[in-house]
C-alpha cells in the first residue's frame, strides 16, 4: 500500500518532485554531512575540519563534447583583463539590433533579475546578423540599464563561461560592451527551461516523461560536478530549474553564472560568502554558516 502511495505522489505532484531531486544532487556534490557534521563546517581563523570523505566526481564527454578548460588565474582579474583573454565574438550593438530585428517584443524569449532575453540569427560561419529565419539561432541577453550590479553579474557570466567549455554548460558564444549597453549572446536552447516544462507555461509544453526527466537530472548534476571540480572550482551559487536549460534532445545546460564566484585556492580551507540563490535549492550547511568548504566542492 505504501508503495502505491508514493507512486501516486509522484504522478500528481511532479514538480514538488523533482525540486526535491535537485536539491538533493546540490546537497550530495556540495558534500553533505548534515546531520552529526555541521559543526565541521564553522569557519574559524584556523580554517576548516571536515570529516565528509573527499569525492573525486568525473565528468565524461564524448567525442564530439569535449571538456575545454581554460587556465584560470589565482587573482581576480580586471575587466579589461578579463575581456581581452578570452576568445569571444565582440558584437556591436547595431548588429544585435538587426539580429533580434530591433528587439521586438515577439522576439523576447525570457525575462529575468538581469533583463530580457530575445531571439535572433546570425551568419554560421562569420557570425554576422542575418535576416529572421535564416543562418543560426542565437539568444541574445540585455542587462537592464539600472544600477552596477548588474554590470557585476554580466562580468562574472562572461569571466566564467568564456573560459570553460562543457557538454552541460550553456554556450557563450560573444558579448556587446558599446556606451551603457551590456549583452551577452548564447547558443539558442530549443527546449527552454527545465522550470517551464514542470509548471507547463505556454500550450506548447509538453508533459516529461520521467526517462526524460532523470536524463535532465542527471546532465544537471555532471554540470555542477564539473564545476566543483579541482580543475574548475567555481562556485555555482544559483542551481535551480529556471537556470536549467534543455537542447532539442533534452541535454541539461547550465545557464546564468551572475552569482557565481571563485572557490578555494591555495591553502585556503573554506571561502566565506553571503548567502546567495533561491529557498530551497542551496545546500543547508551552506545556509548555516555561510561557508564553502574545499571538501564541499
Amino acid at each position: 500500500m505504501l508503495i502505491i502511495l508514493v507512486f501516486q505522489y509522484f504522478i500528481h505532484q511532479p514538480k514538488k518532485v523533482f525540486s526535491f531531486l535537485l536539491a538533493w544532487i546540490d546537497s550530495v556534490l556540495m558534500g553533505l554531512c548534515w546531520s552529526n557534521r555541521i559543526k565541521s563546517y564553522t569557519c574559524s581563523n584556523t580554517g576548516l575540519s571536515s570529516k565528509c570523505g573527499s569525492r573525486d566526481w568525473k565528468t565524461s564527454s564524448s567525442s564530439s563534447s569535449k571538456v575545454l578548460i581554460v587556465s584560470v588565474p589565482q587573482t581576480p582579474r580586471s575587466e579589461g583583463e578579463i575581456l581581452q583573454s578570452l576568445n569571444l565574438k565582440t558584437f556591436t550593438f547595431s548588429e544585435l539590433k538587426t539580429a533580434t530585428r530591433n528587439f521586438r517584443p515577439d522576439s523576447v524569449l525570457g525575462e529575468g533579475g538581469f533583463g530580457s532575453v530575445f531571439k535572433g540569427w546570425v551568419d554560421e560561419h562569420s557570425l554576422a546578423a542575418t535576416r529572421s529565419g535564416t543562418g543560426m539561432v542565437i539568444a541574445v541577453k540585455r542587462l537592464n540599464q539600472v544600477g552596477f550590479q548588474g554590470h557585476r553579474e554580466w562580468l562574472a557570466e562572461i569571466n566564467y563561461l568564456g573560459q570553460f567549455q562543457h557538454p552541460n554548460l550553456v554556450k557563450l558564444i560573444g558579448y556587446c560592451l558599446e556606451d551603457d549597453h551590456r549583452l551577452l549572446v548564447y547558443e539558442f536552447m530549443p527546449r527552454g527551461s527545465m522550470e517551464n516544462h514542470l509548471f507547463r507555461r505556454g500550450s506548447h509544453i509538453q508533459p516529461l516523461s520521467w526517462k526524460i526527466r532523470m536524463k535532465v537530472a542527471l546532465g544537471a548534476a555532471r554540470g555542477l560536478a564539473f564545476l566543483h571540480s579541482a580543475e574548475a572550482k567555481v562556485i555555482y551559487r544559483d542551481f535551480k530549474t529556471s537556470n536549467i536549460l534543455l537542447d532539442s534532445n533534452y541535454s541539461a545546460k547550465l545557464s546564468d553564472f551572475g552569482l557565481a564566484r571563485d572557490g578555494p585556492t591555495g591553502d585556503n580551507s573554506h571561502v566565506s560568502t553571503r548567502v546567495m540563490g533561491t529557498h530551497g535549492y542551496a545546500a543547508p550547511e551552506y545556509l548555516a554558516t555561510e561557508c564553502y568548504p574545499v571538501n564541499g566542492l
